[in-house]
């Protein structure tokens, strides 16, 4: 959010901005939107280090500003999806400076994980697990005598304490906070880290637990993916069925699930579970028609298996933009063949709108932005990029407010005459991609999303029909969706056909037509399939 729209002209995205969007949302034919954390916050960590649950920062607006958000996106038949945190809290937040205050031993200190240090005067930290930021889980704290005390600990930032998921009183505290924005007429959660929460009783060591620094991935299998988790989300379904029935109108759950199996996920959207997770695998997939067709039926014989949606992604804020990794960029290396990205990113938006399942597009895909690769040491915000002393550039490329007006100041992102730099710096390249311009041009990206999502929309096979390969030649990719639609996608370096009696419905490539060019894919109506 806080690079989406800015409405009072201090360089961030707020409530307002969004509210004031609405109407180009709409236009976009989204069925609804996912906010990223808006709660009360130091903003180490861009608000996922959450101070106060049921406060609205003032950076954003407050719940007044919320409350008119949620009114107007339903009035526009828009749903409204907060991100919930509850894998860990600031260290500002009134538990944790309560349980340092405390001292040892206290029930304070029990609703997160602080324990002794090892060495001979606790001066090493309780076990070897590192943070998936970088650097060592664990942070040491004085006591309030002043001495050298007891260490806690932090998946992610040293700023973001673990709760302990066992204590009653976290599981109390987040009916509360579900149940309090789930009345201001909220229509989901998005989980953050809903593979987290329970840690193994113990805290034991693990051999390769430098892996989830040195890749950012949830490999240790003491400190992720425990069995208890699943019960967190059978309870909160629960909660969410509860408020369904009472109003009518549904309440849904989709997780961060950062697990690598894609059977593990699957286990996260058992009908009593999470509605729906993210499928990263897809994201994380090479430009390539056999990796591509794997990941497909993984997706489709894995978590559909449990007759939940696959729901799939090809950006969000944690990752490069799509558009610049087909063009073999890298943030703090190089922008890539932006044209090649482009017009592979152009086939992939057609290929993940003609999948059965859910789509979740990031801010800025439909208009085809690439990552900025080249921002100054200087203006990175991401921790990440400090804990890791460079190692990882961080995720500030992909979290640039967005360009809305060619030849304003910030792009139209601030209102008119703000003296405020954006939070991030743009580049003067973002003026090709602004919003204003895409519009006039019948062929931009910006219109490639709408038109896709509009027949997604009205072609009824792409919302209820079910799914089959069709043979190609290879380097190609083709499936049909029920009756009379196909999707064919090409991956190969020459050109390819169409299948016979195909009418083109919609093209990737403008030079669609008789021949599938490379790296593109089109939508057809069939007369036969065979």
């Amino acid at each position: 959010m806080r690079s989406f729209q800015d409405s009072n002209g201090d360089g961030i995205g707020d409530l307002g901005g969004v509210r004031a969007r609405l109407p180009y949302l709409r236009s976009l034919g989204v069925d609804g939107i996912w906010l990223n954390p808006f709660y009360a916050s130091p903003q180490h960590d861009h608000g996922y280090d959450v101070s106060d649950h049921l406060a609205v920062h003032h950076e954003f607006g407050d719940l007044a500003d919320f409350d008119r958000l949620v009114h107007d996106a339903h009035r526009l038949d828009i749903r409204v999806i907060v991100d919930v945190v509850p894998n860990h809290c600031s260290i500002e937040h009134p538990w944790f400076t309560a349980a340092v205050a405390a001292g040892p031993g206290s029930p304070e200190r029990l609703r997160f994980h602080f324990a002794d240090g090892t060495g001979d005067h606790g001066e090493l930290p309780p076990n070897n697990w590192r943070s998936v930021f970088g650097g060592p889980a664990w942070r040491r704290i004085s006591e309030p005598d002043g001495s050298p005390g007891q260490w806690y600990l932090h998946s992610f930032a040293p700023e973001q304490a673990d709760f302990n998921w066992r204590h009653p009183d976290v599981v109390e505290h987040f009916e509360e906070v579900l149940r309090f924005w789930f009345d201001r007429g909220v229509d989901g959660l998005r989980i953050d880290v809903a593979h987290g929460l329970h840690k193994r009783e113990g805290l034991p060591d693990h051999e390769f637990a430098i892996d989830d620094e040195l890749t950012g991935d949830p490999v240790n299998p003491y400190a992720w993916n425990q069995p208890e988790v699943h019960d967190v989300w059978r309870s909160w379904r629960i909660l969410a069925e509860e408020y369904t029935e009472e109003t009518g109108r549904e309440r849904m759950l989709v997780g961060e699930v950062g697990v690598l199996d894609a059977g593990e996920l699957a286990a996260y959207q058992r009908p009593d579970e999470l509605h729906q997770s993210f499928f990263f695998e897809f994201l994380r997939t090479p430009w390539d028609a056999d990796s591509l067709s794997q990941v497909i039926d993984r997706g489709l014989e894995t978590v559909a298996a449990h007759d939940s949606p696959v729901a799939w992604v090809l950006n969000n804020h944690d990752m490069p933009r799509s558009v610049t990794r087909y063009g073999g960029g890298a943030p703090g290396v190089t922008a890539g063949d932006v044209d090649l990205g482009l017009t592979r990113g152009r086939a992939a938006a057609l290929l993940m709108l003609a999948l059965p399942g859910s789509v979740y597009l990031y801010q800025g895909e439909e208009l085809g932005l690439p990552e900025v690769t080249d921002l100054p040491d200087d203006v990175l915000r991401d921790p990440m990029f400090r804990r890791t002393d460079g190692a990882r550039r961080g995720r500030d490329g992909c979290r640039v407010p967005l360009p809305w007006a060619s030849g304003q100041d910030s792009f139209g992102f601030c209102p008119p005459g703000t003296q405020t730099p954006t939070w991030l710096p743009q580049p003067d390249w973002f003026d090709y991609y602004t919003v204003d311009r895409q519009l006039e041009s019948g062929e931009s990206m910006l219109q490639l999303y709408r038109e896709a999502i509009a027949l997604r929309h009205r072609v009824p096979a792409l919302s209820s029909g079910g799914f089959r390969w069709l043979p190609t030649e290879p380097g190609v990719l083709g499936f049909t969706r029920g009756d009379g639609f196909a999707c064919i996608v090409n991956c190969s370096p020459r050109p390819v056909c169409p299948p016979p009696g195909a009418r083109l419905l919609l093209g990737s490539d403008p030079e669609v037509g008789d021949k599938l060019p490379p790296d593109s894919a089109a939508w057809f109506l069939l007369e036969e399939i065979s």
